[in-house]
Parts: C-alpha cells; sequence; structure tokens
C-alpha cells in the first residue's frame, strides 16, 4: 500500500493524525486542476469554479451522510471553528465551554473571542484515562454550575477524536446534553470522518439548515457576504456570476483568491479509498487494529501501558497514546515537572535529527507519552521500529543528555 504514496522510503511515518499525505493518483488530480486553473485563470476562478466546487460538496456530502446545501470546504477545521465563533453574537453572561483537551488553535481562538465581545470562557480540566459518564458528567456539571450563578452556556467545543492525547471522545452524548440544555454544540471533527462512522458530517463545515443564518461570514468575509440592507446605501458591487446556491453556500464558493485545487481532488479520493482500499469499513478497520496493535507492542516493548479507560472506549479510533518510561520527580534519574516539555521537544528533535521517523511526545496529567497514528501505510513492525528508538531516546533523557543539550 506504501507503494500509492510519495513518502520517501527511509522515512517512518507515525504521525499522519498531524501532517499526513496524500495518494500519488490524488496528487496527480491536483497538478492537472492547477493546470487547468492557469490556462485560463479567470474564465476558471468566475464561471468554472464554482461548478466545480459544487461537484465535490455533492460527492463529500455523499460521504457524510449530510444534505449538500449544509456542506462546504473550509482550509481546516481551526477555520471552520473560527468562522462559528466570529459569526456567534454574544452578550454579557454568555459562556463558552470547553475541554482542557482542545486544540491549541481553537482555545486561542476562544481566547481572542473573550479579548474582543463580553463573552467568557468556562475550561473543564480532564486528566486521561477518564471513563466517558465521567467526562459526560463533568459537562453536564459546569453547565448547572454556570446556571446556577445566572450564566448562559452559549455554545459548547468538543472534538469527535482530541489531539492530544488522540482519543476518541463521546461527542454524541455531549451533542445530546447540549440539546437538552439549550446550548449550541460546535463539534470539531479534525479527526472525525475515516476514524469512524459518523452520522453528522464534521470534516468539512459541516451546518445543518436550521443554523444557517448565525452563520454570517466566512473567514475571511467573501464576496457572498450579504450586509444588513440599509436604506441609504448602494448595495456592494459583486463581480461574479449570479447562483442558485443559498447564501450560506455561496459565502464559502470564493472566499479569495487561493489555491483551492485540493478541494476538487474529492471525487479522486473517495475512489482511491473505494477502489484501491477497498472502502470505508475497510480502511477504518484496519487503521485503529494497526494502531491498537502497534501500540500494545510499544507499550510492552517500554514495559509501560497504553492510555485507556474500563469502556475501552479511547482507542476505538486511529491513535493510540502509549506512556514513556520516564517519571516525573525530583530524585535522581527522574524528570523534573519544570522540564517536561524540555524533555518533550529533545525527544522530538532527535526523532527527526538522528532516526528520520515522528511520533509526537507530550506531557499529559503527570506523565510523559507518545502518540501514534494508525494508516494504510504503515504496519505494526513499524510502530516496534518506533518503540526501539524511542526506548533509546528515553535511556538517554534519564541521564540527563536533554538538560547539558538545552543548556548549550
Amino acid at each position: 500500500m506504501r507503494s500509492h504514496f510519495l513518502l520517501d522510503p527511509s522515512y517512518l511515518p507515525l504521525n499522519h493524525g498531524s501532517f499526513g499525505t496524500y495518494p500519488k493518483s490524488v496528487r496527480d488530480r491536483l497538478r492537472q486542476i492547477q493546470d487547468m486553473s492557469e490556462r485560463r485563470p479567470d474564465a476558471f476562478f468566475r464561471y468554472d469554479l464554482s461548478k466545480h466546487i459544487d461537484s465535490a460538496r455533492t460527492a463529500i456530502a455523499e460521504y457524510l451522510g449530510v444534505d449538500v446545501g449544509e456542506c462546504v470546504f473550509v482550509p481546516n477545521a481551526t477555520t471552520g471553528v473560527n468562522t462559528v465563533l466570529r459569526s456567534l453574537v454574544f452578550e454579557e453572561g454568555d459562556v463558552i465551554l470547553y475541554f482542557s483537551t482542545i486544540y491549541g488553535g481553537c482555545e486561542k481562538t476562544v481566547e481572542y473571542i473573550k479579548e474582543t465581545t463580553p463573552v467568557q470562557g468556562a475550561k473543564i480540566n480532564v486528566s486521561y484515562p477518564i471513563g466517558d459518564h465521567e467526562l459526560v458528567g463533568m459537562f453536564q456539571e459546569k453547565i448547572k454550575q454556570l446556571k446556577s450563578e445566572g450564566k448562559r452556556p452559549k455554545v459548547g467545543i468538543f472534538d469527535t477524536v482530541s489531539s492530544l492525547p488522540g482519543v476518541r471522545v463521546p461527542w454524541e452524548k455531549l451533542v445530546h446534553v447540549c440539546r437538552e440544555e439549550g446550548v449550541l454544540s460546535m463539534v470539531d471533527g479534525a479527526h472525525g470522518a475515516g476514524h469512524m462512522e459518523m452520522e453528522l458530517g464534521c470534516a468539512v463545515f459541516y451546518v445543518p439548515q436550521r443554523n444557517h443564518e448565525l452563520i454570517r461570514t466566512s473567514v475571511p468575509t467573501s464576496h457572498g457576504y450579504e450586509p444588513f440592507p440599509k436604506d441609504d446605501e448602494e448595495k456592494i458591487f459583486n463581480p461574479f456570476p449570479a447562483s442558485k446556491n443559498s447564501r450560506f453556500v455561496e459565502l464559502f464558493q470564493f472566499v479569495g483568491t487561493a489555491d483551492v485545487a485540493p478541494y476538487l481532488c474529492m471525487e479522486e479520493a473517495l475512489r482511491f479509498r473505494q477502489e484501491v482500499c477497498g472502502g470505508e469499513r475497510k480502511i477504518m478497520d484496519y487503521c485503529e487494529s494497526v494502531s491498537n496493535e502497534g501500540g500494545r507492542k510499544v507499550a510492552e516493548l517500554l514495559g509501560t501501558e497504553v492510555m485507556d479507560n474500563p469502556e475501552k472506549t479511547l482507542t476505538k479510533c486511529c491513535l493510540t497514546n502509549v506512556k514513556l518510561p520516564l517519571t516525573i520527580g525530583e530524585d535522581e534519574g527522574e524528570i523534573k515537572e519544570a522540564e517536561a516539555f524540555a524533555a518533550v521537544a529533545w525527544i522530538a528533535q532527535k526523532e527527526f535529527e538522528e532516526h528520520d521517523m515522528f511520533a509526537p511526545p507530550f506531557f499529559h496529567a503527570g506523565s510523559l507519552w507518545v502518540r501514534f497514528s494508525g494508516q494504510v501505510y504503515v504496519e505494526a513492525n513499524d510502530f516496534v521500529a518506533a518503540g526501539k528508538v524511542l526506548k533509546e531516546l528515553c535511556e538517554r533523557v534519564i541521564k540527563g543528555e536533554f538538560r547539558s543539550e538545552s543548556a548549550a
């Protein structure tokens, strides 16, 4: 399977959850579309692009099982989160709820929104491993607390699969709680489609019809934006042809001059998944299985453990977290908590510099961990090879090598 991808033969890729790669056939389609746009730029962007995007939206909407009118493309999940938060109108007493495991860029967006609007933030601190029931209970309790203080929980942000640690989140139950409590739910599905079967599309920017009026603008604001009409002002000129699409869809059809060719590769990507990989069920089963099996092998090699809860739900995705054999403490051979991030940075750098591999190490809840991503182009033995590297690097950390290099 690896031969279908562009990966360097010597590189050990175990971090598809952050930066992956696409098949060669998708690369070929990407170049074809870019060439098409370069041959007749004005015709492509003014007249052809909208048709191509509509075709790609139709393909991904069918894949996600949603209405095509509720589905548009954005560059990444962080842009989607920004689009929602910058579109909502916040008033004094409104609160944004989120877990401490939120993606960093999204948490910083919340901080910015707090600086520029009256809204407050309510972070729910989570230490994994934790059971689904306990996590949902913490969310419910925070809503109850905020309401008792006379505040209005406006929107809750949570993942399908969180980033660090990479664990499956009971987002369906959290959506249900939000619905019962009258709270808007914003699901960051960056690790959604492809990890699990979903009845709600989150890999692209999905907004149900009932919430379209909440989204006033794309980020950045596009020609599709329609200001509230004013009697004494002329309508702002839109240089693009009239469209039959809804106002919501038009917001995202042309968001400034940019290379949108990746959006138009959707049909080829889905064809590859079906015809070469054998379909979604086969992909999901393999990626989850190789991630879990590889994680277990690494834990055995390191003499540690895989992060999971009693229900075994945290690992029901394509990511696995393994504890590193490093102890946080003040004794000889231990890592001071204040040094944890320096040790993490040193391990990550040595993975690249000395071993041409990468699996992100991280500090969480008083321990050091590493996250592995399952993918169709990796095998369980690749995890074992990474485990041997990590064992050697951890032995060097215990000896204090990261301290001497940091000082230098």
